[in-house]
């Protein structure tokens, strides 16, 4: 897939800074989730890092996916 760029974002998780590398469309994705959660980025992550199982960037993935297969 051409033209897919990944970005590296710094992001609080329980107050302690991590970097996250995720395309630029899951970043994208991620904002709209948590603007309609009515939460903050960190505040999203930070719950999706409390249940994963695996790495967190495949976490973020998956979770952005169930999210918009629910719609």
């Amino acid at each position: 897939m051409s033209g897919v760029t990944v970005k590296k974002r710094s992001v609080l998780i329980a107050g302690h800074s991590t970097s996250i590398s995720l395309e630029q469309e899951f970043w994208n994705a991620l904002r709209k989730v948590a603007a309609g959660r009515d939460q903050s980025i960190n505040d999203l992550v930070t719950e999706i890092d409390q249940s994963r199982v695996g790495n967190l960037s495949s976490a973020i993935r998956v979770f952005i996916l169930r999210e918009l297969c629910r719609q």
